[in-house]
C-alpha cells in the first residue's frame, strides 16, 4: 500500500490516497502505522477520498485508532496534495469531513503549495455541542478539580470539542498529567481536547495541547482556533493573532464571526507499507 507522509507544524500523520488504494479496517491501520518504534510513526491516520459534495473528503483516524471529526493541521495537508498531484487543478477547493465542508485557499509559489488558508467556520461555546455533560449554555472559566488542583476550563467547539486553559507558563503546564484526566473526564462523553495556553498580548499566543486519542502533538490547527476562540470570548486577544505551538506558528483570525487559520503543510516522504492482511 503507497502512503504519504505529511506534517503540519509537526502534526504529523500518514496519508492514503483511496483514489488510488483500498483501505478496508483504517482504525486497525492508524494504530499500526502509527506506532513510532514499530510502525511508520505518526499522530495518525488520514484517507484522502472522492467524495459526492466537495472535491475531497478527509476520514481522519487517531493513532489510538478513535475517528476524529476534523483536524487543521492534516486538511491543509490534504489541499497541498491535492493540488501537487493533480487530484485539483485550482487554488479554491472544498474538503469534506465529520464536522462539515471546509473551504480552502491554497497559496501557490512555483507550482509549490506554499502555505493553506482554512475557513473554519463558527466557533461555538454552547456546551451541546462539544458535549459537555452539564447543565448550563456555556461553560466559560468553569473550575474542575484535577489531582487536588482546581483547573479553570473554557469549554470550545470547532466542529470536534476542546477544554481551554489559561496558564502562566506553557514549559511548565501540567500537559502530561492533567491532560488526559480532563480528556476522559466524565464531563465530556465524547471526549475533549485540552489546550494550556499563556496569552503573552492580544496578538500572541502560546499554546500546547494534549490531544483526543493523540496524547500531546506539535500542534493542533482546530485546537489553536479553539484557543483564539476563547481568548476573543475572555476579551484578551485581536481579531487577528498567531498561536505559536511546539512546531510553529499559525495565523488565526475571525472575519464576520468565522475563524480562518493559515499555517503550512509539509511532505516528509512517500514510501510503501506492507502489512498483515488483517491490519487494513
Amino acid at each position: 500500500m503507497r502512503f504519504i507522509k505529511m506534517h503540519g507544524l509537526g502534526n504529523d500523520y500518514v496519508y492514503i490516497d483511496c483514489f488510488k488504494e483500498q483501505v478496508q479496517n483504517p482504525a486497525a491501520l492508524s494504530v499500526r502505522v502509527s506506532d513510532r518504534h514499530f510502525g511508520i510513526g505518526s499522530d495518525g491516520l488520514v484517507l484522502i477520498c472522492p467524495s459526492d459534495a466537495a472535491d475531497l473528503r478527509m476520514d481522519i483516524y487517531n493513532a489510538d485508532g478513535s475517528r476524529a471529526k476534523m483536524c487543521g493541521n492534516a486538511i491543509r495537508c490534504i489541499g497541498k496534495y491535492a493540488y501537487e498531484t493533480g487530484l485539483v487543478n485550482k487554488t479554491e477547493i472544498t474538503v469534506e469531513t465529520l464536522s462539515g465542508i471546509k473551504f480552502l485557499t491554497l497559496f501557490v509559489e512555483n507550482g509549490k503549495v506554499d502555505r493553506v488558508r482554512v475557513d473554519m467556520g463558527y466557533a461555538s461555546l454552547n456546551t451541546a455541542d462539544l458535549p459537555m455533560a452539564v447543565d448550563m449554555t456555556e461553560a466559560i472559566g468553569y473550575p474542575l478539580t484535577v489531582n487536588g488542583r482546581t483547573y479553570y476550563l473554557t469549554c470550545v467547539s470547532v466542529g470536534n470539542p476542546h477544554a481551554v486553559i489559561f496558564v502562566d507558563d506553557v514549559d511548565c503546564a501540567p500537559v502530561h498529567s492533567v491532560g488526559p484526566e480532563i480528556e476522559k473526564s466524565p464531563l465530556f462523553p465524547e471526549g475533549v481536547n485540552v489546550e494550556f495556553i499563556k496569552v503573552v498580548d492580544a496578538n500572541y499566543i502560546q499554546m500546547r495541547v494534549w490531544e483526543r486519542g493523540s496524547g500531546e502533538t506539535m500542534a493542533c490547527g482546530t485546537g489553536a482556533c479553539a484557543a483564539f476562540a476563547a481568548c476573543r470570548a475572555h476579551g484578551l486577544c485581536a481579531p487577528r493573532a498567531t498561536v505559536r505551538l511546539l512546531g510553529g506558528e499559525l495565523v488565526i483570525e475571525e472575519k464576520d464571526e468565522r475563524i480562518f487559520m493559515t499555517g503550512g503543510a509539509t511532505i516528509v516522504f512517500t514510501g510503501e507499507y506492507i502489512a498483515e492482511e488483517s491490519a487494513c
